[in-house]
């Protein structure tokens, strides 16, 4: 009869040497197979903690480590520096990303393995559980059906305040996120601003409609902030509704009062830019910070895999699509759009008409890193903004 359960207080046990000593004890007083019967366990366990035990004292009751001695697939110092550097690097990017990204050959968990041994894991902010997964609804819209447009303030980021303050970097970014590739635009400025709100969207007008992307039957989706509807009690549409929707075809959309998770696509990019690009990033100068926002949109359109999207870019699912678009549309040039706006405002005083000084928007097809196609564009993102380089 089984007197004492070993495996069952194997695992209660805090402190597994004492239940081997008393296993001990009672094989030397009644015999090795009396004492695997009143433990519950075997002869052969019974005889190797008798063979390992040493009297007077618990040495040798330990567990021994089964880890081979020689494994053939042991992490190299070399390997193990390259991750803790990656890390350093990189702290806001995870193991999942950082493998694919980098062609690493260690498994995601031995990689976490190496951070939590170096102190390098961090606890994240638990984000709410998702109620209601609509990804596979959106994937059955239009390309360009809809876009959400946003904005997101810079001043509380910690790590990109001291350069913010430094380098006097624009405090708000605007950005439109198409829904169905998850394709990125954005812009800067000082502050919320209907006029900058409505600048930005002619841009992005012009830059869709200039690379072959048709607006017909599409929306714009934004909030209700001011930026966008203009004072809360306006007896008409703002300047921004009417710039959208003189585009035949094209209508400005805002969601419910309060249903944030109608912008969840905007929102997330929101987190990954502050992730991936602000909180790693260094700048020198506002020219500088202009072309690093420019380097990573382009990396996140043409060569940034999305794993909620079967792994896919947003460059990759537009051309599945729609291949008469031109790759043009993924290298959108981000713009300070109050010095941008100052532009226009002097060009209509001195000229007394509408212009808008920028070139590229205007000629699509001539942006200097587009060579051949598509194949072009991801080499060259990866070589402006790819993991192999400095981030």
């Amino acid at each position: 009869m089984t007197l004492i359960p070993y495996f069952k207080m194997m695992r209660e046990s805090k402190d597994p040497k004492y239940l081997r000593l008393q296993i001990v004890r009672y094989a030397q007083q009644h015999g090795v197979k009396p004492a695997a019967r009143a433990f519950g366990t075997t002869a052969k366990t019974v005889r190797k903690w008798l063979r390992r035990w040493q009297p007077g004292s618990l040495a040798g009751l330990d567990e021994r480590s089964r880890a081979p001695k020689n494994p053939a697939r042991a992490i190299t110092a070399e390997q193990r520096q390259k991750i803790i550097d990656l890390k350093h690097r990189l702290p806001t990017w995870g193991a999942q990303r950082l493998k694919r990204d980098f062609d690493l050959t260690l498994s995601e968990k031995a990689i976490r393995r190496l951070w939590h041994q170096e102190n390098l894991l961090k606890r994240k902010r638990r984000k709410h559980r998702t109620k209601q997964d609509l990804r596979a609804i959106k994937a059955q819209w239009r390309l360009f059906e809809q876009s959400c447009l946003d904005t997101k303030d810079l001043i509380d980021i910690p790590e990109l305040w001291p350069q913010l303050q430094r380098w006097r970097l624009p405090k708000v970014q605007y950005t439109a996120r198409e829904v169905v590739s998850g394709m990125q635009f954005i812009a800067f400025a000082e502050e919320r601003a209907l006029n900058y709100a409505t600048l930005f969207a002619e841009l992005l007008i012009i830059h869709l409609q200039g690379c072959g992307v048709s607006l017909q039957d599409c929306r714009f989706q934004t909030d209700n902030g001011s930026e966008f509807i203009g004072a809360w009690n306006a007896a008409e549409d703002s300047a921004f509704t009417k710039a959208v929707e003189a585009v035949k075809g094209l209508v400005h959309h805002t969601i419910p009062p309060g249903a944030h998770t109608w912008q969840a696509d905007v929102e997330t990019v929101h987190g990954l830019i502050e992730d991936e690009f602000y909180c790693v990033e260094t700048f020198h100068s506002r020219s500088h910070f202009l072309a690093k926002a420019a380097a990573y949109n382009l990396w996140f359109n043409v060569a940034r895999q999305n794993s909620s999207k079967g792994h896919k870019t947003p460059w990759q699912i537009v051309k599945e699509r729609q291949a008469k678009i031109h790759p043009a549309v993924a290298a959108w040039q981000p713009v300070y759009l109050d010095e941008l706006w100052k532009l226009k405002l002097d060009a209509e005083h001195k000229r007394g008409y509408d212009v808008i000084p920028q070139p590229l928007l205007h000629k699509p097809f001539h942006y200097p890193f587009l060579i051949s196609g598509c194949a072009s564009i991801v080499s060259n993102a990866v070589k402006a903004f790819g993991p192999q380089n400095s981030l």
